[in-house]
């Protein structure tokens, strides 16, 4: 049984990547934590990178589909082409992963459920970096299990892309991306229109996404601007309360505000930003009778932060330090807030001869109804040569219930104010072997969960899920991979995830959402690029649930491009399987789109 991740990928938290932005070769990719910079080979985690021409290649509609093809990630999507989606690593729940875009937080404060409510289309992703395993001493709150940070990217020059596809059961999209700038400013604005009538009753959606950035170079440094907006309208057939309440609807929007810094001063490197996140959620029960039961909620979360490291004889030093305040009116959950004080400290040096990589580090959290929480880590990694190394981590995580979690009231769900904070050992021992045409991983982990956060029923006839702390689980894994391009025009990659969770039911509870991790996850993938200007890609996945069973999925996307067009077929669920990634939610079967993307060049 082995099991591993996908391409190679990273972090995020204030990640100002200081990549080689002119090229998409992983290995020139430096990865920017909160102060302490990293070239991606030299990093002690298990880190992949989603490259822009993977991005352009898959047979993916939206972010989370193709993250669903990274190994030891679990998307469960309710609906299709991006609609909601719950994101896990490794048996985690939707809580305990951090989101990023472009470094700033998008974690909404209410619900995980609508941490994926990023206002930017896949198509104007420049790359996605993930780290996998802990990393709340890095990045604090929800760093529990991984960290995900979407990239998107300014370039020099004007010019303007415009993109438009259709599909299956009325589905249509259309974007616009104009960019404009020079050596000192360069700026882009971005807009994006999809909608469905659904592939079954009630499961019908619109999109709409806005993004503007802005990037300013300065002595050493830059300056950028980010503000976006994202709107989601969509029949949620049996998405919360019950597989019976098929007419519930939903509108959900996400505004994101922030201005970033990095600059360089000798040996000392400054970054800091500040940022303003919204989210505003309306349910209905009923679409069709809004007066029997709403919910309207609107948070917003505010904060800042400053990081620094200095380079000295005895290796790097990094500090930091983040204020957040989370706010929340609702009219089921009442209104809301808490303060967060962090404090982060990291340091990294190496030793015989820069083989051998060692960074400790440690972050305070003072939560302003919750107290003091400590995360210490651990990271150790030896290079026996250039493309070869093994590595090694340990972390200890916490996590503070979300206000769903602890005041939600309805007739299916019942918070618990009394919930206490979750918290977890994991560490990680893998080995990584990498060359330009050769990738591959193997990995073993290891979390061992305290006080579980989870919905549960005393009895499945019962009606009413409670959120409790259903006491310890322990997960532990294998994750393998195997990338190799033999010639210019093959590529394959297969991975492999085994996870086993050991969850010993409290006084016969059962489970909503523990229950629904992945124990074994297969994810292959073949290209082959042929007659010059066309590429074919096929995914392949196997996926067995530890309660809802396996199947099978094939994808696959045909694409022509030629200097500033392109033109895709893409089919997804080819087999036509009937599965569930959530809850019970019926996913669609074959579905086809067509599309094509030109650009104008404005000298």
């Amino acid at each position: 049984m082995i099991k591993k991740i996908g391409s190679a990928f990273f972090l995020g938290s204030l990640l100002w990547v200081n990549a080689q932005e002119k090229t998409t070769d992983i290995e020139s990719i430096e990865f920017q934590g909160k102060f302490i910079s990293t070239p991606y080979k030299s990093a002690n985690q298990n880190i992949s990178v989603i490259s822009r021409e993977d991005i352009v290649n898959s047979p993916a509609k939206s972010i989370d589909e193709i993250l669903q093809q990274v190994p030891g990630m679990d998307i469960r999507r309710r609906g299709a082409n991006g609609v909601q989606s719950d994101i896990g690593f490794r048996g985690s729940s939707f809580e305990q992963v951090l989101l990023l875009l472009n470094g700033i937080r998008m974690n909404d404060s209410q619900t995980g459920h609508n941490n994926m409510n990023i206002p930017v289309d896949l198509d104007d992703v420049e790359r996605i970096e993930i780290i996998k395993g802990p990393a709340a001493r890095r990045f604090g709150q929800n760093a529990y299990a991984g960290v995900i940070n979407i990239i998107t990217k300014t370039t020099p020059g004007k010019k303007v892309k415009i993109s438009a596809d259709g599909g299956d059961f009325s589905t249509y999209g259309l974007g616009f991306n104009a960019q404009i700038g020079n050596e000192k400013f360069t700026s882009s604005l971005q807009a994006n229109s999809a909608s469905s009538e659904g592939y079954m009753f009630n499961t019908d959606y619109e999109i709409r996404n806005v993004f503007y950035q802005g990037k300013m170079n300065i002595k050493n440094g830059d300056v950028r601007v980010q503000a976006g907006f994202s709107g989601k309208k969509f029949g949620a057939n049996g998405f919360y309360a019950s597989s019976a309440a098929t007419k519930q609807y939903e509108e959900t929007q996400a505004s994101i505000v922030s201005v970033a810094h990095q600059q360089t001063f000798g040996k000392l490197k400054l970054n800091s930003n500040v940022y303003w996140r919204r989210g505003q959620d309306m349910y209905l029960y009923d679409r069709w009778d809004p007066d029997f039961y709403r919910n309207m909620h609107i948070g917003n979360n505010v904060g800042g932060e400053v990081n620094s490291s200095y380079q000295w004889g005895l290796g790097t030093t990094g500090i930091g330090v983040e204020l957040r305040k989370e706010f929340l009116v609702s009219s089921n959950l009442g209104d809301r807030n808490r303060f967060v004080s962090q404090v982060f400290f990291e340091h990294h040096f190496s030793l015989l001869d820069k083989k051998l990589n060692i960074s400790p580090g440690i972050s305070w959290a003072n939560y302003s109804k919750e107290g003091n929480f400590f995360y210490p880590g651990l990271d150790v990694g030896y290079n026996f040569n250039p493309n070869s190394k093994i590595y090694g981590n340990i972390a200890k995580v916490h996590r503070i219930p979300t206000f769903t979690e602890l005041f939600y009231v309805s007739k299916t769900e019942q918070g618990n104010p009394d919930l206490q904070p979750e918290n977890a050992l994991s560490s990680e021992v893998g080995y990584q072997y990498q060359n330009n045409k050769i990738l591959a991983k193997i990995s073993g982990f290891l979390r061992n969960s305290s006080n579980s956060i989870d919905w549960v029923k005393n009895d499945p006839s019962d009606k009413v899920w409670f959120a409790q702390n259903v006491g310890d689980i322990k997960t532990k894994g294998i994750e393998a991979e195997w990338s190799h391009r033999p010639l210019e025009w093959l590529k394959y990659t297969v991975g492999y995830t085994y996870i086993d969770s050991k969850y010993e039911e409290k006084n016969g509870l059962v489970s909503r959402y523990i229950l629904d991790n992945l124990k074994h996850q297969l994810v292959s993938k073949l290209e082959v690029k042929f007659l010059k200007n066309f590429t074919n890609e096929l995914v392949y996945r196997y996926n067995e649930r530890v309660n809802l069973g396996t199947y099978n999925l094939v994808d696959e996307k045909l694409s022509f491009a030629k200097k500033d067009y392109s033109v895709y077929v893409l089919i997804n669920n080819i087999t036509n399987t009937n599965y569930t990634e959530a809850f019970g939610v019926a996913m669609p079967q074959r579905w086809f789109h067509i599309g094509f993307s030109y650009t104008i060049n404005i000298k």
